[in-house]
């Protein structure tokens, strides 16, 4: 399995007539799982489309340029500035993106399948939560494209099976809205993205370090992590080639030679974050402090990387917290 681009936690939208069911399953859905509900389907509708995809640059879209000239349309060179992917992680309402929506079968103005077409043009994923359509209807919805689960409230494991849903229905989105930039990435300095063992290896980070959002970062490449309080942490990821970049630019400005060395054998990931990031004279002496001890992954290639903690300050701008999120949402739950 590829690694997303970009994730980030998401809103689960709960839509059933009964606000009483509605209360019940809000309170006894992990708390991870950021809910907002509605027991009103035109309600629902009209703010569903009010957060939909949007043109601009602080959208949380991702945009590309195109370069016609001296092309056709269909033949044109696309560029991305991937800086504008970590930018997604300074958005505050970044948490609140309808990535999953939960809905009701029977509903007295619309029911659940009627609910789902009329929001196809969405990008959200969609699960059937219900007492009362038969296998027939929710297989029918299925392959209609309609809904992307179907799970019956009777079910003694219910509440369970909705949670896993839901969390790979966030996964499967966050994949749709970032695969069709994976290409681009990939013929650039990010062929990790689409290596399945260096996505093995991120995964078992994310679960390591607790971490709840990443994304793709361009300077040095790499996978920018925030766990839920906002703590940062870079990955940064080098290649053979990147590493004997490294070690050329070190031995033209006379870099010491226990750095070279270091370089050389590959056992440390530098990320110089003072001035243009050269092995100047300054940082002969304490070059020890901007380096890593460097791990492999060894998937289509070598990838040597390691982890770096972010200090206040280190980024172009303050991320806001999963967790202040969450506390923030206390009062409306």
């Amino acid at each position: 399995m590829s690694l997303p681009i970009y994730h980030h936690p998401s809103l689960t939208v709960l839509i059933d007539d009964s606000d009483s069911f509605l209360k019940s399953l809000s309170f006894q859905l992990d708390p991870s799982l950021a809910s907002k509900a509605f027991h009103d389907t035109r309600t629902a509708i009209e703010w569903l489309d009010q957060q939909g995809p949007r043109d601009g640059p602080h959208d949380g879209k991702l945009h590309a340029s195109f370069d016609t000239y001296p092309n056709s349309h269909d033949e044109c060179n696309v560029a991305l500035d991937i800086e504008q992917i970590h930018h997604i992680s300074f958005q505050r309402k970044r948490f609140m993106t309808p990535s999953v929506l939960v809905v009701d079968y029977s509903m007295p103005q619309m029911n659940g399948v009627q609910l789902c077409e009329a929001l196809r043009h969405l990008p959200c994923k969609k699960i059937l939560f219900t007492g009362v359509a038969d296998e027939k209807v929710a297989v029918d919805a299925f392959n209609r494209g309609l809904i992307d689960r179907y799970i019956k409230k009777s079910d003694d494991d219910a509440l369970d099976k909705l949670e896993i849903e839901i969390v790979a229905l966030q996964r499967e989105y966050f994949a749709a809205r970032t695969d069709p930039l994976r290409d681009m990435l990939t013929l650039h300095n990010y062929s990790f993205v689409d290596d399945p063992a260096f996505a093995a290896l991120v995964r078992v980070l994310l679960k390591e370090h607790r971490i709840v959002e990443h994304y793709v970062y361009s300077n040095p490449a790499g996978i920018l992590m925030y766990d839920a309080d906002g703590q940062a942490q870079l990955m940064v990821v080098e290649t053979e080639t990147s590493m004997n970049s490294h070690y050329e630019i070190a031995c033209d400005n006379d870099a010491p030679q226990s750095l070279l060395e270091a370089l050389r054998e590959r056992c440390i990931i530098p990320w110089f974050r003072e001035g243009d990031g050269m092995y100047s004279t300054a940082f002969a002496s304490g070059w020890h402090k901007y380096i890593a001890p460097a791990q492999v992954c060894r998937g289509a290639q070598n990838y040597y990387w390691a982890l770096f903690k972010l200090a206040p300050g280190e980024l172009a701008e303050p991320a806001s917290s999963f967790a202040d999120f969450l506390r923030e949402r206390e009062p409306a739950l």
